[in-house]
């Protein structure tokens, strides 16, 4: 695979971004991968294995200055809110405090979109759990809404995670201009449903969208390069651009780390970036859309 840079957008126009500790733990790591793909968007999910939400000031100062020394600009603050180490019962004073934090580092990253989950719920009834869910999300969006934030829900884990009615449910029931969709173009894979259908459902509310790859073999998972999967990656692009989507790609292909299993194969980041190329690779050989084909 070549190491030359790729096109630093999207065919219509957006960033390419990457989800930094999918390349290395520490910021001049996660800086370089970026750069070498000749990428000027990144996304921050945790540093030097701290999350986040918990960056101390002067961690979150000193990343935000070398982020701009190296002409990264951050598209989006993954957070652990509502995330499968969560549980809908846990005390919601906690999750107002963690979004208030990440409003705090966001000001210093200058971003403003939060990925959330919609909190797995396991021993609850399923009315309880879907009611314990809206309550929450409601109080986080109104919450979010007042700090100037969008919160992102994930199709990952939680009570919506898996199904798009339940997020499209969601979306309609809360109603707020603080609450839309990160669309995965690769859980599908794992968690067992049909990925693309799902983002055509839910195609009115995406603002931003990670990009992996997956197949299913031997009843175990592999993730893959972009496009080498069972996600069906190329027609979720086409669709994505057909139907007048706008915003960034942010690459997570879990290939060398997968942080809900603790996992990190290897201390390279030569992965990451073979699955930038790949990513690139796809984007370039799309056709532009009809205009008007789809919306």
């Amino acid at each position: 695979m070549t190491s030359e840079p790729c096109p630093g957008s999207t065919p219509w126009g957006a960033p390419l971004a990457g989800i930094g500790d999918e390349a290395a733990p520490d910021a001049p790591g996660q800086c370089a991968a970026l750069r070498q793909l000749g990428w000027h968007a990144i996304e921050i999910r945790s540093v030097d294995g701290v999350g986040v939400a918990e960056l101390p000031a002067r961690a979150c100062a000193d990343l935000a200055a070398r982020l701009h020394e190296s002409d990264l600009a951050v598209v989006c603050l993954d957070s652990a809110l509502g995330n499968w180490a969560s549980h809908v019962t846990d005390p919601l004073s906690a999750d107002l405090a963690t979004l208030d934090a990440l409003a705090r580092r966001a000001d210093v990253l200058r971003c403003r979109w939060v990925r959330v989950m919609t909190y797995p719920g396991g021993g609850l009834a399923a009315d309880r759990w879907r009611a314990l869910v809206l309550e929450r999300l409601t109080r986080l969006a109104e919450r979010a809404e007042r700090l100037g934030l969008t919160l992102l829900l994930e199709n990952c884990s939680g009570w919506a995670g898996t199904s798009a009615e339940r997020l499209a449910w969601l979306l309609e029931e809360i109603d707020s201009p603080a609450l839309a969709v990160v669309f995965d173009t690769g859980n599908g894979v794992p968690h067992g449903y049909d990925g693309l259908a799902m983002l055509g459902r839910l195609l009115p509310w995406v603002r931003h969208v990670q990009v992996k790859d997956a197949r299913q073999a031997g009843g175990q998972v592999h993730y893959t390069l972009p496009g080498h999967g069972e996600a069906r990656l190329r027609e979720m692009l086409a669709l994505l651009w057909a139907g007048g989507y706008h915003g960034p790609l942010s690459l997570e292909p879990h290939l060398a780390h997968q942080p809900h299993s603790g996992a990190r194969r290897t201390a390279g980041s030569a992965p990451f970036v073979a699955a930038g190329h790949a990513l690139a690779e796809l984007l370039a050989g799309l056709t532009p859309p009809t205009l008007g084909a789809v919306r």
